[in-house]
C-alpha cells in the first residue's frame, strides 16, 4: 500500500513541471482537465447524512441504496494494487471515495496516476460503510474539473506562517480548518445582526463610498481624485451623516454594513479598511441605543457559539443583559483618583506625564483626555460596559445631558478591553450643530483628527431631523472577541499588506505594511 500526503514546497519548481506534464499528456489523450461544470446532487457531508437516513430507515439487514454525484479537492490517496482510497474535500468537509478498477475501467482507473492533490474531481457513485465504519462513495465514475499546477502546504506542517497565511489566504481557508471556522462564524454574525434589525422593520441601505466631504469622525482619510467631474474626493471614514439624511427623508430606522476607510496604523486591534454597521432609529434616545447594541452582540455571539457565555485570552465573557454603564469621569476618577471633569489642561497633561502617556505637539484637552483613558481605564474593561456620558468637547454630534450640559448622552461598548463601538443621542439642532463643527475647525490647529464642517449635511438638517437614536459597532473587532482571536487580521479574509520587492500589491509574499500602532 502507497499512501500520498501533501508535498513540501521545498521542491516546487519540479512539482509544478510534473504538474504540467501530467496536464500534458491528458490534453494528448483528448480528456479535459478544466470543463464548464459537473452535475453535483450532494456536498460532503450531505452525502454521508443521506446514507445513515437510509440505513436507519432500511432496518436490520436490509440494504441502503444513495446514489450521489459530489466534486472537490482530492486531499489524501491511498492505492493498494487494483483499488484506492482518495479524500474529496468540498465547502462541508471531507469524504472518503473507494475507486476499484474493475469498477471504474482500467482505463479510468490508470488515469489516476495523472491526477495530484490538490487536483478538482467529480466522482458518481453509491455509498457503503467499509470494515472501519466509514461512511465511503464507491465511485462508478469519476472526471477531473481542474488540475492544480502548484502543490498544496505540506499536510503535517500545513500553513503556520502568519504573513503567508494574511497573504494566501485561500491556502489558508484550504488547509486550516480553525480559519475556515472563523469566516464561517463572521458570515454568521453579520447574519445573526441582519435578522435583529430587519425584525424591527430597519431598513438596509448604501450610502456613498466616495465622498466630496469626509464627516461623521475624527479620523485623517484617503483621497482621491475623480478624473470625469475634475474633483478630490475622500474614502469614507464614517457613513454616519448619509445615514442622518435618511432620518431626515423620512426613512425612520435604516442601517448599513459599510466598509469604512481611515488612514492612519495598524495594530492588533486597527486596520486602515474595516466594517462597521451603523444604525439610526428615530423618536429614540441612547437608552434605547445600548439596549439595542446588547440586543445585536447577543444575537451575534448566539451566532457564533451557541451561548452567551465564552472564553476569551482565558477568562470567561458572558454577554447575558443587562451591561454594566460606567460614566466617562467617573471610570477617569476611580483610575486616578482625580476628578477632570472641568477640563483643566494643566492637570490632564499632569497626570498624562504620571502615567506616561504618550502625547504629540500641543494637544487639546479632548485629546489628552482620550489618550488618558486608554491608558488607565481601558485595560480594566473586560467585562462587556457601556462607557457613558463624556464630555461635549470630545462629542460634536451628539445631543447634552438635560442634568449637565457639558456632557453629552453618549456611550462606548467595550468587550475584552477594546472599545467596539460608539452610539448617542443624535444632535438635530442645526445651529447647535454649525456652532459644535466650528468648535472643532478651531481645535483642528491644535489636534489633526477633526472634524470637518459639511455645509450640505446642515442644509439637510435645517429642513429639520427628528429626534433619534444612532449607533456604530465594529464588526471586525467584534468578530475578533466572539471567535476568540487576538489579532484583527485573523478575521478579515484579505487585510492590506506591503508587497514585496519582486512581486504584485495582489498577491506579495512580502513583509507585513508596518506602520504607527494606534490606539
Amino acid at each position: 500500500m502507497t499512501t500520498e500526503t501533501n508535498p513540501v514546497l521545498g521542491d516546487e519548481n519540479d512539482q509544478i513541471r510534473s504538474r504540467q506534464e501530467k496536464r500534458t499528456r491528458l490534453e494528448e489523450a483528448g480528456i479535459s482537465v478544466y470543463p464548464n461544470g459537473y452535475p453535483v446532487t450532494h456536498c460532503a457531508t450531505e452525502a454521508v447524512a443521506a446514507y445513515e437516513r437510509a440505513a436507519a430507515e432500511a432496518g436490520d439487514g436490509e440494504p441502503a441504496r444513495v446514489e450521489v454525484s459530489i466534486a472537490g479537492r482530492l486531499m489524501s490517496r491511498r492505492k493498494m494494487g487494483k483499488a484506492s482510497f482518495l479524500h474529496l474535500q468540498d465547502r462541508s468537509g471531507r469524504v472518503q471515495i473507494y475507486l476499484k478498477k474493475d469498477i471504474v475501467g482500467e482505463d479510468a482507473y490508470e488515469r489516476l496516476t495523472l491526477a495530484d492533490l490538490g487536483d478538482f474531481l467529480g466522482v458518481s457513485g453509491s455509498m457503503f460503510v467499509t470494515r472501519t465504519g466509514e461512511v465511503t462513495v464507491q465511485a462508478e465514475s469519476w472526471t477531473f474539473l481542474g488540475k492544480a499546477m502548484r502543490p498544496l502546504p505540506d499536510k503535517w506542517h500545513g500553513l503556520v506562517d502568519k504573513e503567508s497565511r494574511f497573504r494566501q489566504r485561500y491556502l489558508d481557508l484550504l488547509v486550516n480548518e480553525e480559519s475556515r471556522r472563523v469566516f464561517v462564524a463572521r458570515t454568521r454574525v453579520i447574519s445573526a445582526m441582519r435578522r435583529v434589525l430587519d425584525a424591527k422593520d430597519f431598513l438596509e441601505v448604501e450610502t456613498p463610498v466616495l465622498q466630496p466631504i469626509y464627516g461623521g469622525a475624527s479620523a485623517r482619510p484617503f483621497r482621491t481624485t475623480h478624473n470625469a467631474l475634475g474633483i478630490t474626493l475622500f474614502l469614507r471614514i464614517a457613513n454616519e451623516l448619509y445615514l442622518k439624511r435618511c432620518l431626515i427623508g423620512g426613512l425612520e430606522r435604516v442601517y448599513e454594513f459599510a466598509k469604512d476607510f481611515r488612514n492612519e496604523g495598524m495594530d492588533r486591534s486597527h486596520l486602515p479598511e474595516f466594517t462597521m454597521v451603523e444604525v439610526y432609529q428615530a423618536y429614540a434616545d441612547y437608552r434605547a441605543g445600548m439596549d439595542l447594541v446588547e440586543e445585536l452582540v447577543a444575537a451575534a455571539c448566539e451566532a457564533a457559539n451557541g451561548t452567551l457565555q465564552i472564553e476569551y485570552q482565558g477568562r470567561a465573557l458572558d454577554f447575558s443583559r443587562p451591561w454594566r454603564r460606567l460614566p466617562y469621569f467617573e471610570a477617569l476618577e476611580r483610575a486616578t483618583g482625580a476628578d477632570l471633569s472641568d477640563l483643566d489642561e494643566a492637570r490632564i497633561r499632569g497626570l498624562c506625564e504620571k502615567h506616561r502617556v504618550e502625547l504629540e505637539g500641543d494637544p487639546s484637552a479632548a485629546k489628552m483626555l482620550d489618550e488618558l483613558f486608554g491608558v488607565v481605564v481601558e485595560p480594566d474593561l473586560f467585562e462587556p460596559t457601556f462607557v457613558t456620558d463624556h464630555p461635549k468637547v470630545m462629542s460634536p454630534l451628539s445631543k447634552e445631558k438635560p442634568e449637565d450640559p457639558r456632557l453629552v448622552e453618549r456611550y462606548e461598548p467595550y468587550l475584552a478591553c477594546m472599545e467596539v463601538g460608539n452610539g448617542f443621542s443624535e444632535l438635530n439642532d442645526p445651529v447647535e450643530q454649525r456652532r459644535r463643527f466650528e468648535d472643532q475647525l478651531r481645535l483642528a490647529k491644535r489636534d489633526e483628527d477633526t472634524m470637518v464642517l459639511d455645509e450640505p449635511f446642515l442644509r439637510a438638517m435645517e429642513h429639520g431631523m427628528p429626534p433619534a437614536s444612532g449607533l456604530g459597532i465594529g464588526v471586525d473587532r467584534l468578530v475578533m472577541i466572539l471567535t476568540g482571536q487576538e489579532q484583527i487580521r485573523e478575521v478579515v479574509l484579505f487585510p492590506q499588506m506591503r508587497p514585496e520587492a519582486t512581486g504584485s500589491a495582489d498577491d506579495g509574499d512580502g513583509d507585513l505594511a508596518e506602520a504607527p500602532e494606534t490606539t
